[in-house]
């Protein structure tokens, strides 16, 4: 299969009048179209950064990004058109329904209204909430609006969907059920999956091919069996350790803040 993302000698710098710190160094990846991909890290690992530049929120120093055949750089308009995010903070408006945050966000994306409507009918049977489409988001759980999230990136038919962290803070039999809904589609719709976890239990059961990156650089890649098999470890989890160390890092800048900004950028070009 041919792959849907690209990155070759990607590196972003940052200056200040204390210095140069580069965050991402000379990173080269692919995900195949229809994969479940893992990029997996510690705080502070060059995560984030990376996440940006594939969805057009920050501008490479150096190397190529190719988003579903786009440039980020060139074309930003199609690639974002070729993804849905799923945030890893709450990003519903929790004073509209569940009916109107998807009518909202299909408007934005200019989905036709004839195709809106099944759309919506569609996602909304898959997550599971077609009786509290008319109920307000105020009055939803955390897994409820985390499934509506799934639903709304979902809505105008991206060929990607990036996963935030999408499971954090949800407990055990909704966290199962949110990756079973996304492995549903990727089976059924060949959507292909980027997410980003500390939970690796569900790397380990759900991607196809995981990525590792610390200090800005991508220290391994594969199966998760062959990351096991690398570092003669019996869980993925132990691989992770093993390849990044056991130090506390320090909480690095959340990204969610600055998908919202972009998102808000998108709508005001639209208007």
């Amino acid at each position: 299969m041919a792959n849907i993302i690209e990155v070759k000698n990607l590196t972003k710098k940052f200056g200040s009048a204390e210095g140069e710190f580069t965050a991402v160094k000379d990173v080269t990846f692919s995900v195949e179209e229809g994969g479940i991909f893992a990029f997996l890290g510690p705080n502070g690992a060059g995560k984030s950064t990376t996440i940006k530049m594939l969805t057009t929120l920050l501008h490479p120093t150096s190397g190529t990004i190719l988003i579903n055949g786009h440039d980020p750089q060139k074309d930003s308009d199609a690639v974002r058109h070729s993804f849905g995010i799923v945030f890893q903070d709450p990003s519903l408006d929790d004073d509209l329904t569940a009916l109107e945050n998807l009518e909202l966000h299909g408007m934005l994306y200019g989905v036709p209204r004839e195709m809106l409507t099944k759309r919506i009918e569609e996602l909304l049977g898959l997550v599971e909430l077609s009786g509290r489409r008319n109920d307000f988001v105020r009055d939803f759980s955390g897994g409820m609006k985390r499934r509506l999230e799934i639903a709304r990136g979902l809505l105008h038919h991206p060929k990607i969907i990036f996963l935030d962290e999408p499971t954090l803070g949800l407990d055990p039999q909704t966290r199962n059920h949110l990756w079973s809904y996304v492995q549903k589609l990727n089976a059924d719709e060949g959507i292909t999956v980027f997410f980003t976890t500390h939970y690796m239990e569900e790397a380990d059961k759900v991607a196809k091919k995981v990525a590792i990156i610390d200090h800005g650089s991508i220290i391994a890649e594969g199966s998760s069996a062959e990351l096991k098999q690398r570092t003669n470890t019996a869980s993925l989890e132990d691989a992770f350790l093993a390849l990044t160390g056991s130090e506390i890092r320090e909480e690095a800048g959340n990204a969610t803040d600055a998908f919202r900004a972009m998102h808000r950028v998108w709508r005001g070009g639209r208007r």
